[in-house]
């Protein structure tokens, strides 16, 4: 029996028309540029939520299905499915695992696949690669990455790549990309780009997505209104605990609810298990999941917070964010501001050598610490529900929320 989040990937679920589309055209580009004597790239772009996962399944599925025909163009072609989030990998492991024509050694982390191509001197033909925001684009040895950019290294190995890119979803320095960055990049190559723009993860009105796409963008804290709750569960919440008590009853009632945080509270790769505390509320961090089920469909992680590594990609019925200590009002009380000292995460803002003016990585700190709030924001499908750590931010929006209950 499927899980939620294989179901919500697999390749027998129905395309939307305009996702349809746009699997015809990437097949059509790979077909035409097979035999390229350059590499060829095709460039899917969109936010959280606008069905990019699913696309690039159901692509893949369907060009391994060509490659096992003998009489197709794709015949004997040796394709790859890349992601560089071990959550995320798993759960397209486990779509292979039940289906026809698909391989679980046809999906690999980028890094595995590169040292395993150059070490055989092997190429491939085709690479579709999922999150590529997430790709490394600087050395990182630790992780026996020793190239200097992971898009590149592909494009040395392959003739044609798909790949998906959402710039608000760049969460470390280490896998630092801007839109301009990426097209840099790509101008020697053949290339063709596609943007999806419905949002089908979140049932939640237009203006709701707006007041999020603000909070995180230009930072400014726009009214709350009554639509925000016209088919999609929005509450503020000034006591974390009542929060963490309201997700596990949505989890007993449909399941696949979550607590989650931004960075703010002491986390590290130690073994050990990292408290965060607000008041009554007090839960472990997320440990490193070791199994093959993603964290997020594993029962007993109702008793810990997710984090952006263990949540982005996924989708959740119900969302519990906490608002960390980074992420406070400003002083005239209209935007939203960024303490980057209360930064805890030190992985995702390791030292990079081609950033070294400290108005540029004070830049890049905020603004990726906006787009980790972005996606964890846009984890639910049913319901989003916040608690804020910084008391002017919690005060500002119970009163707002306040406000909007009592109209109605």
């Amino acid at each position: 029996m499927q899980n939620q989040a294989t179901k919500k990937l697999s390749p027998f679920k129905r395309p939307t028309s305009q996702q349809a589309a746009l699997i015809d055209q990437a097949k059509d580009f790979v077909r035409a540029h097979l035999h390229d004597t350059t590499p060829a790239v095709f460039v899917i772009t969109g936010d959280a939520g606008t069905g990019k996962s699913v696309v690039l399944s159901q692509l893949f599925y369907d060009l391994q299905q060509a490659a096992n025909h003998r009489t197709s163009v794709m015949a004997n072609t040796q394709n790859y499915f890349m992601v560089n989030h071990p959550e995320l990998l798993k759960v397209y492991r486990n779509i292979a695992g039940e289906l026809p024509g698909l391989l679980k050694k046809s999906f690999q982390r980028p890094t595995s696949l590169i040292n395993r191509m150059n070490k055989r001197h092997e190429t491939f033909d085709v690479g579709v690669i999922d999150e590529s925001h997430l790709l490394l684009s600087q050395p990182d040895h630790y992780n026996n990455y020793y190239g200097h950019n992971h898009l590149l290294s592909l494009l040395k190995l392959c003739h044609v790549l798909v790949i998906v890119f959402d710039a608000h979803q760049v969460l470390r320095l280490k896998t630092y990309w801007t839109q301009d960055r990426l097209k840099r990049l790509l101008a020697p190559y053949t290339q063709k780009w596609v943007h999806l723009d419905h949002q089908f993860r979140m049932q939640a009105d237009d203006s709701l997505i707006d007041w999020i796409d603000h909070f995180t963008g230009d930072r400014t804290l726009l009214p709350l209104q009554a639509s925000f709750r016209h088919h999609y569960d929005f509450r503020i919440f000034p006591d974390a605990e009542k929060m963490r008590q309201a997700i596990v009853s949505q989890n007993k009632r449909v399941g696949l609810s979550r607590i989650v945080s931004t960075t703010g509270y002491l986390s590290t790769l130690d073994g050990g298990r990292h408290f965060i505390t607000e008041g009554d509320f007090r839960l472990p961090w997320d440990q490193y999941n070791y199994t093959a089920t993603p964290w997020a469909e594993i029962p007993e992680t109702i008793n810990e917070v997710g984090s952006i590594y263990t949540c982005q990609g996924f989708d959740l019925n119900y969302v519990g964010l906490i608002l960390g200590p980074p992420v406070k009002l400003s002083a005239d009380g209209q935007k939203i501001t960024i303490d980057t000292s209360k930064i805890t995460d030190s992985e995702s803002f390791k030292y990079r050598a081609d950033m070294v003016d400290s108005q540029t990585v004070l830049a890049a700190k905020v603004q990726l610490t906006l787009n980790a709030i972005n996606v964890l924001m846009k984890r639910g499908v049913m319901g989003l529900y916040l608690f804020a750590h910084d008391p002017a931010l919690r005060q500002k929006l119970s009163q707002e929320y306040g406000r909007l209950n009592q109209q109605n």
